[in-house]
C-alpha cells in the first residue's frame, strides 16, 4: 500500500478496522441529496449540456478556417476543432456512460452510443461495464478495477508519459473491435458501424467543407485533432488513482474509506475542467463518493463533501498537475513499473 509524499495514514484505518461506520456516508449521502433537490435542472444537467452544444457548434467554424490558406487561421482552426473533439469525446463520454445527461433510460442509452461510439471511437457496452461496474465499483481494488486503462511499464518514462498517449486515437478503436470478441453478431454490427460512421464523417466534412484534397492530409488533420489532448488525458487517467492506497478483494474497507483514501482531486484548471468536466479534475473525489451527478453539480457539492470529510477526520485528497506529474516522473519505476499489475481494462476514468 503506498501513498503520496508527505501522507501517511494508518493501515487499519485504510482496511476500515477503524474508520467510520457505514452512518457517516449514509449521512453526507443525505446532504448531497438536498443539495441535489434543491437544484435547479440547469445546475443539474443543463450547464453541461449547453458546453457540449457549445463543443458542437464550434466545429463548423472549426472546419471553415481549416479551408483558409493563411496559417493563423489553419492553425486557430486545427485548436479549435481539438478542443471541441476532447469536450465531445472525454466529458460526453464520461456523462453518457454514467447516464449523466438525461432521466430517460431510453435517452441515456442514446447518448452513450452516440458519444462513446460515434465520437469516441469505443465501445459503448464495454466502455460502461469498464467504467461504471468495474472502475467505480472497485475504485484501487486489484484485480478489478485498479485504475488506468494505460499502464505499460515496459515503456521508458519519457515515452510513456510523452510520447506513446499519442497514438491513443489509433489504439482506441483497435483495442474496441478486441472487445466485441464473443459479442452478439448485432452489437458487433452496431458497434463496428457507428464507429466508422463517426470517423468517416469527420474525413468527409475535412474532404468536402475545409478541402483537404488528399487522403492522407485529411487523415493527419484527424490525427492531429484526436491527439491534441491525449497527453493530459493519460496523464490524469493515472495521476488521480495510481501511487495512492490499493486493496485486496478478500480485505476491501467501506465504501466512504475506500473512496478518500483511493481518489485524489487535481487542482482547478480552466482549459482541463472545460474539456474533462469537473468530476476528471477538481472534483473526482465527489464524482466517487457520488458519480450520477453531473460535472456543475459535483463542483457545487464540493465545499460540502470536503468540508464533512475533514471534520470526519478523512482524508480529502488534492494536489496539482505539475506536482503529480514531477511525481510519476522521478518515481516511475515505483509508481508505474513496480505496481501490481493492471488485470482488467478500465476504459473511461
Amino acid at each position: 500500500m503506498t501513498a503520496p509524499e508527505g501522507t501517511t495514514w494508518s493501515e487499519k484505518s485504510v482496511r476500515g478496522e477503524d474508520g467510520p461506520d457505514e452512518s457517516v456516508m449514509v449521512e453526507l449521502s443525505r446532504m448531497v441529496q438536498t443539495l441535489v433537490k434543491e437544484s435547479s435542472w440547469w445546475e443539474r444537467r443543463g450547464f453541461d449540456c449547453s458546453i457540449l452544444a457549445a463543443a458542437f457548434l464550434c466545429l463548423p467554424v472549426a472546419f471553415l478556417l481549416l479551408r483558409s490558406g493563411d496559417v493563423l487561421c489553419f492553425t486557430c482552426g486545427l485548436l479549435l476543432m481539438g478542443v471541441a473533439h476532447a469536450t465531445i469525446t472525454v466529458k460526453g463520454n464520461h456523462l453518457a456512460s454514467h447516464g449523466a445527461l438525461s432521466e430517460s433510460p431510453t435517452w441515456t442509452k442514446f447518448w452513450a452510443v452516440f458519444f462513446i461510439e460515434i465520437c469516441g471511437t469505443f465501445s459503448a457496452q464495454a466502455g460502461v461495464h469498464a467504467h461504471v461496474k468495474l472502475h467505480h465499483a472497485h475504485t484501487n481494488v486489484i484485480g478489478l478495477g485498479d485504475s488506468s486503462s494505460w499502464k505499460v511499464p515496459r515503456l521508458p518514462r519519457l515515452v510513456y508519459l510523452f510520447i506513446a498517449p499519442l497514438a491513443l486515437p489509433i489504439i482506441t478503436p483497435l483495442v474496441a473491435v478486441a472487445h466485441l470478441q464473443g459479442r452478439s453478431a448485432w452489437l458487433v454490427a452496431r458497434t463496428l458501424l457507428m464507429i466508422l460512421l463517426g470517423l468517416y464523417a469527420q474525413y468527409w466534412l475535412l474532404v468536402n467543407v475545409s478541402g483537404f484534397r488528399t487522403p492522407l492530409s485529411a487523415a493527419l488533420c484527424m490525427l492531429a485533432c484526436r491527439a491534441m489532448f491525449s497527453l493530459p488525458f493519460i496523464h490524469v487517467n493515472i495521476f488521480q488513482h495510481i501511487g495512492l492506497p490499493m486493496f485486496s478483494q478478500s480485505r476491501r474497507p467501506k465504501r466512504i474509506v475506500q473512496m478518500t483514501h483511493g481518489v485524489l482531486n487535481l487542482q482547478r484548471n480552466l482549459l482541463l475542467d472545460w474539456t474533462f468536466g469537473h468530476s476528471l479534475i477538481s472534483c473526482h473525489v465527489e464524482h466517487h463518493l457520488f458519480p450520477f451527478l453531473s460535472d456543475n453539480m459535483c463542483l457545487k457539492v464540493k465545499p460540502v463533501v470536503s468540508r464533512y470529510l475533514n471534520a470526519k477526520k478523512l482524508p480529502y485528497q488534492e494536489d496539482a498537475y505539475i506536482s503529480r506529474l514531477g511525481l510519476f516522473f522521478h518515481k516511475y519505476q515505483e509508481l508505474m513499473v513496480a505496481a501490481p499489475p493492471i488485470t482488467e481494462l478500465v476504459g473511461l476514468k
